[in-house]
């Protein structure tokens, strides 16, 4: 299994709220066309404070959004990479990022995962 995580974080002056409506009913739509046949899992993390008690006013998270991709290996995202990679894809794809993505902070990481049984 091959797994990536994007921490992503809103366009400047658009509310959680609408961020996450817009992802949600527009730009997930284009994720699964484009991931349909190369991943098998598409999630979406969303990112909220947690109330610690203290009653302070916490800073919002530095991201808005884990957006994660299973992948059955390395070569399959590869060639979803090559796959998105023609002028036609890639612009329909960064002109609904630029919509409602900060994409001046999008990031993507390889997951190498650990669990641990704590029962």
């Amino acid at each position: 299994m091959f797994k990536v995580v994007m921490p992503i974080k809103r366009k400047p002056g658009m509310s959680k709220s609408e961020f996450e409506a817009y992802y949600e009913s527009n730009h997930r739509l284009i994720g699964e066309k484009y991931l349909r046949g190369y991943a098998h899992k598409y999630s979406r993390r969303y990112l909220h404070n947690l109330d610690d008690g203290s009653g302070a006013v916490q800073e919002d998270p530095e991201y808005d959004v884990l957006l994660e991709a299973w992948y059955p290996d390395e070569e399959t995202f590869r060639a979803f990479l090559e796959s998105i990679s023609t002028p036609e894809i890639t612009d329909e794809i960064t002109t609904d990022e630029e919509k409602f993505f900060d994409r001046s902070s999008m990031r993507m990481y390889r997951i190498d995962e650990q669990d641990s049984d704590i029962l």
